[in-house]
């Protein structure tokens, strides 16, 4: 992401009146992704419960602990939910430690946008703490505060603190980190100040590509891939400034830390504090829901646990023999088993010969007669029947199960679903009221994307019928079965599909255990990649995290030792801040951030100039549908609406070439809707003076000698190359 020049910030650098300002922080209620759909859609996820109290308390807890004296609370979608449980809580009351601000905003759809919104309030006064509301902490933040302000004193372009933290030793990091993304930093191990961010690190590549300059202007450094990030930042004023002063800023990791890490101008610094003996974690999917659940009942995030983090809207539980935690009115039959490391929560009844271990079960529940749930989380007011079997799902508020139904691992029945009789919901089926959107953005940052678009033509949970489903079937689950089977009603709810993986990827981020053939391909996978790099000499990452040099495995030109960058991943960059410009940002603007992208990946000014064209020609497909004219006319109209920002791009005979060659390769790859219509979309951009008769001229020379099928574009050309050579002939003979 490219950095733009920062303005100056509004907070003081006076150190007595730093001293005065009272610790701030800014609480965002809003994640910005889609991992927790279809319940998000109907309850904010910083009000979900964990372990029967809303994420959110143990957020506000722990920033009470450590003294923090203001909190502005951002939400978004959801608003009206958040602001009514905070005022109705004791956190919204006068004797609470700390005073809470609601900052409320219905069209920020990033972080991003959350902290240039924020900006505009002129609130913050100093540094704050920056933190989302589905993170949980025991930390003392004393430590580390401090060393950020010393930090700010001897350097004020110092902007951020991060907190990290080692990831638990294996078998246990496969279960935990199971569907986050892997992350890579390089961090000074004198300073601590980070270097390098990946958040998107392939370990399976067992090689790391990196700048020289990295290597060349740092004595030393450690290359960590066993640390998570957590997620809480201590920042200086300044942090909201580069957020407003750079548009393009949505992802507070893979744009403004990855950004301020590759800007060579502003020369702000990011440092880590790394957590040894606390505990600290982030509810970022189902899985880790999961992990940090068990975690909580076992008392690692002591005092936040349930018989002490009392908000006073629950009940509160009892602390029992063998982790067992009841409120006192719970009913239980002389007959039922309670397991170990299980929660109850206030006035639920549990009937005779029942059995409940490993999981979690909310207030008002009625669980009937020989029923059996090992490792769920079942929330409020919940009705069981007799005969049921639940295994490692999450089930929300007032759903029903009829009698002898089945939910197999990794089930999700979102608000109000029922359940028909002995009816089994297949591994890792999500069940809503609500139908499935057709329209779900991939972009991590839109987790309440407009869901009024459209919806897709979901299968009811009423379709599935008890002969046609066995009740030991605990594979994926086909949803295109799902559709095919008929029968009674079975149950209220529309059944969900991934749209991206299909279900045979959900166990990577499901509450369910990782099945054992998952896990014997992941060690196996592991072991051979093992082998295979002890085989051949290639860069590498060694346990103690030292970097193992070999020039196969860097991106260096040995023609003449400059480093080369990933040009994939640049288009891609250009891609995505081409789309976002799209919404009315001024053409200079744009022209800056791609220029700062094309510095920061050292690219060629010809590979910036196809990057450019691919962007604005591939805008054409969104706005066109399948047929041959109106894409034409789409690409006619996207070349006519950007031909400033080509010919910005587009300045000599080369960088025209390298388009046109680009263009070839999206009309036989990426993009072969174009390919009909090359010839025509060629005269085009010669017509609109993109590309010059010279360019194109000598793109015809260069393919000359080509194999024919190389040729397929020159063929389809040679009616405007012909035009194009008599052109000038015509013209002379009419002088």
């Amino acid at each position: 992401m490219a950095q733009k020049k920062g303005g100056k910030s509004a907070a003081s650098d006076d150190p007595e009146e730093l001293a005065r300002t009272p610790l701030q922080a800014v609480l965002l209620a809003d994640t910005f992704n889609l991992k927790f759909r279809p319940i998000t859609l109907e309850r904010p996820k910083v009000l979900l419960p964990l372990v029967n109290t809303p994420m959110i308390d143990y957020t506000l807890a722990w920033l009470e602990s450590v003294g923090v004296e203001e909190v502005f609370l951002f939400c978004c979608a959801h608003a009206e939910q958040v602001k009514e449980y905070i005022g109705n809580s004791h956190w919204g009351q006068s004797h609470a430690g700390f005073s809470i601000t609601t900052i409320e905003s219905n069209f920020s759809m990033s972080a991003g946008d959350a902290l240039r919104f924020i900006e505009g309030k002129n609130v913050i006064r100093g540094d704050f703490i920056l933190i989302t509301g589905d993170t949980i902490s025991n930390m003392s933040l004393t430590e580390a505060l401090q060393a950020h302000k010393d930090r700010r004193k001897k350097d004020p372009d110092t902007v951020m603190t991060m907190f990290v933290k080692r990831s638990k030793p294996m078998p246990l990091t496969h279960q935990t980190r199971l569907g986050n993304d892997e992350i890579m930093m390089a961090i000074d191990p004198e300073t601590k100040q980070l270097l390098y961010y990946e958040d998107r690190f392939d370990s399976s590549k067992r090689a790391v590509t990196l700048d020289k300059s990295l290597l060349a202007d740092n004595a030393s450094l450690y290359l960590r891939t066993d640390l998570e990030d957590c997620y809480i930042d201590i920042c200086s004023p300044e942090v909201l400034t580069i957020f407003l002063d750079n548009f393009d800023y949505q992802h507070l990791r893979r744009h403004f830390v990855k950004g301020l890490l590759h800007d060579d101008i502003m020369g702000k610094k990011i440092y880590t504090h790394e957590i040894d003996s606390s505990y600290t974690a982030r509810v970022d999917n189902y899985r880790s829901y999961d992990t940090i659940s068990k975690d909580i009942i076992q008392r690692w995030s002591f005092p936040l646990v349930p018989d002490v983090l009392y908000a006073g809207n629950r009940a509160q539980m009892r602390l029992q023999r063998e982790g067992i935690y009841k409120a006192p009115d719970v009913t239980l039959s002389p007959s039922v088993r309670i397991g170990a490391f299980t929660a109850i929560g206030s006035a639920t009844i549990i009937g005779e010969n029942s059995s409940v271990s490993n999981s979690v079960i909310g207030e008002l529940c009625t669980i009937g007669r020989n029923v059996s749930i090992d490792g769920c989380y079942i929330w409020d007011n919940v009705t069981i029947e007799d005969g049921c079997r639940l295994s490692h799902s999450i089930v929300c508020d007032g759903v029903h199960l009829h009698a002898g139904a089945t939910l197999e691992p990794g089930v999700i029945l979102s608000f109000k679903v029922e359940v028909g009789q002995n009816i089994t919901v297949p591994a890792y089926s999500k069940v809503s009221l609500l139908p499935q959107p057709s329209k779900q953005d991939s972009d991590e940052e839109l987790e309440y994307a407009d869901t009024n678009s459209g919806v897709i033509d979901s299968p009811s949970i009423a379709s599935i019928s008890p002969a046609n489903i066995e009740h030991d079937h605990v594979s994926s689950f086909d949803t295109e079965q799902s559709v095919l089977l008929e029968g009674g009603l079975s149950g209220v709810g529309y059944i969900w599909t991934s749209c991206e993986t299909g279900n045979e990827e959900e166990w990577r981020y499901s509450v369910a255990p990782i099945p054992e053939e998952k896990l014997k391909e992941f060690y196996a996978k592991m072991f051979d990649e093992d082998e295979s790099s002890s085989d051949g000499e290639q860069t590498g990452i060694t346990h103690s995290g030292e970097l193992i040099s070999e020039s196969k495995s860097t991106d260096f030109d040995d023609s003449d030792g400059e480093y080369k960058g990933d040009v994939a991943k640049f288009e891609k960059e250009v891609e995505e801040t081409f789309e976002r410009a799209l919404g009315g940002v001024a053409e200079e603007n744009v022209q800056l951030e791609i220029n700062s992208l094309r510095m920061s990946f050292n690219v060629t000014h010809a590979e910036c100039a196809g990057a450019v064209f691919q962007s604005v020609i591939k805008s054409a497909i969104i706005t066109s549908n399948s047929s041959k004219s109106n894409l034409l006319k789409a690409t006619i109209d996207a070349i006519e609406r950007s031909k400033g920002l080509l010919s910005y791009f587009i300045t000599n005979v080369d960088e025209e070439i390298e388009v046109i060659l680009k263009f070839e390769e999206m009309c036989m790859e990426i993009t072969r809707e174009f390919a009909p219509i090359f010839s025509s979309v060629l005269h085009q951009l010669y017509d609109k003076e993109v590309i010059t008769e010279d360019a194109i001229l000598k793109w015809e020379s260069e393919k000359a000698d080509a194999d024919e099928s190389d040729k397929v574009f020159v063929k389809q050309s040679e009616a405007f190359l012909k035009w194009l050579k008599e052109a000038p002939e015509e013209d002379d003979e009419d002088e």
